[in-house]
């Protein structure tokens, strides 16, 4: 399945927002937000929502490109954010996450041990002009999806 029909089907608000991948690898991912309608607050500036969704999208690619399709089943479920904002986020704000190994780590711990994992990552949001606008913290969870097994009696 291409990735815009998976924002699509699965992100539908992120999708219309415009919000995108524009590059992943098993290290980073940057993804980016237009200023557009859609995105836009009253005192023309990228809404702070916006913002968080292509931030957590540049976190959630990494851990969802490392719990697919993996045996067993790994859940993974954002259970903390924070957020820093630093100028007026006007034109694309592009936010970059680097943690791709420690995403890896996290899960192969969540799965080797058979305990929730929690991974707390970084993305941070930068205009054209290469000025940080946003910073992003997301605490990630991690659980290996057990068989769950009933015997008769």
């Amino acid at each position: 399945m291409k990735f815009g029909w998976f924002l699509l089907y699965k992100l539908p608000a992120a999708f219309f927002s415009g919000v995108r991948v524009i590059e992943i690898d098993e290290k980073k991912c940057v993804t980016v937000v237009p200023f557009r309608w859609l995105t836009q607050n009253p005192f023309r500036s990228t809404y702070f929502a916006s913002l968080a969704m292509a931030a957590e999208m540049s976190t959630g690619a990494l851990a969802l490109s490392n719990v697919y399709r993996r045996t067993p089943a790994v859940s993974m479920l954002v259970t903390r954010m924070e957020a820093s904002f630093y100028k007026k986020a006007k034109g694309a704000i592009f936010f970059t996450c680097e943690q791709g190994h420690e995403f890896e780590s996290a899960i192969n711990d969540a799965v080797a041990t058979g305990t929730p994992c929690h991974l707390t990552s970084q993305s941070t949001g930068i205009n054209k002009d290469g000025e940080v606008v946003a910073a992003f913290s997301f605490t990630w969870s991690f659980k290996a999806k057990v068989a769950n097994i009933q015997f008769a009696s």
